[in-house]
């Protein structure tokens, strides 16, 4: 059984080496290493031991997805390959009906989306155009990411581009540290349903929205497509890896960071700020109401 120091030796050296930012990786280091050495971990084990040390990376580093897990089930310390963990990915995504949870129409011709994780652009593109197409005739549409917790990049770039006329909308970039290079995220040129055009959307948030749900309605906010209902989102824009430590513990390390192509920044450690706030399971009511209101 490692005891808390190899542990933390072990997360630490994959946070140095691959954190996103080196100089905060490097106080996250010592900030750890200093409270093992004061003894504060001595006591702990399993899932609180989790916490404790998340807590305080989170604190000398604040980033979401930087995080040690805990789960029940003993899992292989070999390291995953990159295709195991994709296929992995999707096989979650096929069984959650590639993240779309409801379509429907509401009165007055207003859609209604419900999205609970991005999908990938490849394999779940025929969803996303599939519930695209079932709400091409509506009047006005509510995007709904009040539990979405987080999915594909790509997926994220392909939902934004119904909502702009052409293939020529620059989103984001993702910056990676490993290969010191910037992927650039754009709008699809095409599609496999109609684009959702000169009509007014929602796009409802909630303390639980993260990661790839807060990179959809950060980018059609800062790019003026859409308008935010709801919550503060929580704070996550870190693309992130992960390695496991032990059979039990594993290790999140965000390794990559968004970068807008409107505001130059993104939504890390302040979440996605709503148009208008109001209390998550208010918004849909909030929402629908203005939209009826703009339509009449």
């Amino acid at each position: 059984m490692p005891t808390p120091a190899e542990i933390i030796d072990s997360a630490l050296g994959r946070i140095v080496a691959d954190y996103v930012f080196p100089q905060r990786a490097a106080e996250a280091d010592r900030a750890i290493r200093g409270r093992l050495a004061a003894g504060e971990y001595d006591a702990l084990s399993g899932a609180a031991f989790c916490e404790a040390v998340t807590a305080h990376l989170q604190e000398a580093c604040p980033d979401k997805h930087l995080r040690l897990l805990w789960q029940d089930e003993p899992r292989s310390t070999e390291p995953e390959d990159d295709d195991a963990g994709r296929a992995a990915f999707l096989a979650l995504l096929r069984a959650e009906n590639q993240g779309i949870s409801r379509v429907e129409h509401l009165d007055g011709n207003v859609g209604h989306l419900d999205v609970r994780r991005i999908a990938d652009a490849a394999e779940g593109g025929r969803a996303i155009g599939a519930a695209m197409e079932l709400v091409a005739h509506t009047r006005a549409l509510i995007l709904d990411l009040r539990e979405c917790l987080g999915g594909a990049p790509d997926g994220a770039a392909m939902w934004c581009s119904y909502f702009f006329p052409d293939g020529e909308v620059h989103l984001n970039d993702f910056y990676e540290r490993a290969t010191d290079s910037t992927r650039q995220y754009w709008t699809a040129p095409h599609l496999p349903a109609p684009r959702y055009l000169d009509r007014p959307v929602y796009v409802l948030t909630s303390a639980t929205t993260f990661s790839g749900g807060e990179d959809v309605a950060y980018t059609l906010q800062a790019h003026g497509r859409a308008e935010l209902v709801g919550e503060t989102t929580r704070g996550g824009a870190h693309p992130t890896n992960r390695h496991p430590v032990t059979e039990h513990i594993t290790v999140a390390v965000p390794t990559a960071r968004t970068i807008n192509a409107v505001t130059g920044t993104n939504w890390e450690g302040v979440g996605v700020q709503p148009d208008r706030a109001v209390a998550a399971d208010k918004a849909l009511d909030v929402a629908y109401e203005e939209a009826i209101r703009r339509l009449a």
